[in-house]
């Protein structure tokens, strides 16, 4: 199993909230309408805590992404309908210029 991580900035003057309910409302169901995403294990989206800091977080969003294989990750990463449909939305609501992305190969160590 691998995953693929990509953490990312919003759109710069969009607020956190907008940010939240554009990724949750709007962009997730146009990710899960493709039929190439059924090739996904697991899905979750983490957002920084608000705490106590001086720093801002570098990120306002992490994604991961699970799948069986790096065969998988690429039918649904390299799809036209993907290419299409998916990747188009996310000047909407993301900071391109900000995004990082990271494919791994887990070792759970406590579970």
């Amino acid at each position: 199993m691998i995953k693929v991580i990509i953490a990312f900035k919003r759109r710069q003057g969009m607020s956190i909230e907008e940010f939240r309910n554009y990724r949750r409302d709007v962009h997730a169901p146009l990710l899960f309408a493709i039929p190439e995403a059924k090739k996904i294990r697991r899905f979750v989206i983490s957002y920084p805590m608000d705490y106590a800091s001086s720093e801002l977080p570098r990120f306002d969003a992490m994604v991961e992404a699970w799948f069986d294989n790096a065969e998988e990750m690429d039918k649904l990463f390299l799809s036209d309908n993907f290419a299409t449909r998916v990747d188009p939305d996310h000047v909407n609501f993301i900071d391109l210029s900000s995004v990082v992305r990271l494919v791994t190969e887990e070792l759970i160590v406590v579970e």
